[in-house]
């Protein structure tokens, strides 16, 4: 069930005044247990049941930490229930791949024909409800949280607005507004649909619009086209995965909003990032603080112990990090390539031959962001032969077609000019509309989504980070 979608309208219009005539909190958040289960299995009704174990296993581990006064006792919990939900995610999103990996390892030596493949279907959504029962566990062992009721983690882990693309909202944030009874006032509406109608444009006009008519021919077949064409679509992509992924984020704030919870903002104009650590503290925020927090600083140590435990762990995490955006080479070496970079910053900034050496900050900025989409060239291809394909005929005489037209040019334009638009900019639009009668605020709202339902083109493509 999609977003920007009749199906998802009419379940949202039977959601809304049901769950604000909820006679209780506790019968309000059922009715939102239920229809997250519903929205969830919409894909795919066999996953329904995954998800509820996945928050039933991190409920039961949690509670038992709780309990405990053994520090052996509650280390060995922890690891167990860390240890779960990682292998629930491995047998899912990787089996197939390290099998593949290990049969052509084996054939390649001479040892049998290659491992059979079970053909795993992937849950939507799977890495980020995973990733949010890690973080419950990890922060009751450290005493960030108390354990909390088994509803409240049932709806922290379904919770649908960000169930299959995030934000990853964390129990800290967002269990305390579910012990309280939510109430909607008129700036959470303003704001709530104010962004739900601009994501609403980023995914439909922008978004979906470079993705069917220049970035998916240009990527599925690059040997085909020429460089003007190839670097183009490379900055179209930059643009194309900011305006998806930002879009769900803003639809997922805004939904949330209209139900009377507040969830972290997702985006902060990270093209704009003069490096590539200012590009991850902008970019999926919650997922770049959940690797920093979880995996960096938690599990590997972050930047105890000397220059090559710092270069070590950051390499780790970013390799880790692209593993986990999908189970394919292209994504590992996109998350080696940010290592790298990462690294190579800090060897710059600390070197005593280049420490002194800066650069004017529209180089940086311009540095960065060349380096990111020469990052996403791998992210987008369908595999390592098509990326270096394309980087080659990025470098090649041009010999391929040329199939940009002037209106694609326009909206990677556009794109970024959207991108580069301040939050506070939607706050102030937002207490604007707040501040009109109800008839004109109402009719604000209807314009609105008339023009964008006139600008966007034919169907919605899935969000990208569906797959995730």
């Amino acid at each position: 069930m999609l977003f920007p979608t009749l199906t998802f309208g009419l379940f949202f219009l039977v959601v809304f005044p049901a769950v604000w005539a909820a006679r209780s909190n506790e019968w309000r958040k059922l009715l939102l247990l239920v229809a997250s289960w519903i929205f969830y299995g919409a894909w795919d009704w066999r996953f329904v049941p995954l998800l509820i174990g996945s928050a039933l296993i991190n409920w039961g581990v949690a509670a038992l930490i709780a309990r405990s006064d053994d520090a052996d006792a509650r280390k060995a919990l922890l690891i167990g229930g860390v240890a779960a939900n990682l292998l629930v995610l491995g047998f899912f999103k990787y089996f197939d791949f390290f099998a593949q990996q290990a049969g052509s390892l084996l054939s390649l030596i001479g040892i049998g024909q290659g491992a059979p493949l079970m053909q795993v279907i992937l849950p939507v959504g799977i890495s980020f409800f995973t990733f949010q029962g890690i973080s419950y566990v990890v922060d009751v062992h450290r005493g960030r949280v108390p354990a909390a009721r088994l509803l409240d983690i049932l709806l922290l882990m379904s919770f649908f607005p960000h169930l299959v693309a995030g934000p990853i909202v964390r129990a800290a944030d967002l269990v305390p507004q579910f012990q309280q009874t939510p109430k909607l006032n008129r700036g959470m509406v303003s704001m709530g649909l104010l962004l739900i109608v601009w994501g609403l444009f980023k995914k439909a006009v922008i978004a979906s619009e470079l993705a069917t008519q220049f970035v998916d021919p240009v990527f599925s077949a690059p040997s085909a086209h020429g460089s003007l064409d190839l670097i183009l679509a490379a900055y179209g992509y930059a643009v194309q995965i900011y305006c998806d992924f930002s879009a769900y984020s803003d639809m997922a704030i805004g939904i949330a909003a209209l139900l009377g919870y507040r969830f972290p903002r997702n985006f902060d104009r990270p093209y704009r990032s003069a490096s590539l650590q200012e590009f991850w503290r902008r970019w999926h925020i919650s997922l770049s603080r959940w690797l920093r927090d979880y995996l960096y600083i938690e599990a590997l140590g972050g930047s105890r112990g000397g220059k090559f435990r710092l270069y070590r762990n950051l390499m780790i995490t970013m390799l880790l990090g692209g593993l986990w955006h999908g189970a394919a080479w292209t994504f590992v070496i996109w998350g080696g390539l940010h290592g790298a970079a990462l690294v190579a910053e800090r060897v710059w900034t600390t070197s005593p031959r280049t420490r002194d050496i800066v650069l004017p900050h529209w180089a940086k900025v311009a540095l960065t962001f060349h380096v990111v989409t020469l990052g996403w060239i791998f992210f987008r291809a369908a595999s390592f032969g098509d990326a270096l394909a394309y980087l080659d005929g990025i470098f090649a005489p041009a010999t391929g077609a040329v199939t940009v037209t002037p209106l694609t040019v326009l909206l990677i334009a556009f794109g970024l000019a959207v991108h580069a638009l301040r939050w506070d900019s939607m706050t102030r639009l937002a207490q604007r509309l707040r501040a009109l009668p109800a008839p004109a605020f109402a009719g604000a709202l209807v314009v609105a989504m008339l023009v964008v339902d006139a600008m966007r083109f034919e169907g919605v493509a899935p969000f990208i980070y569906f797959r995730f």
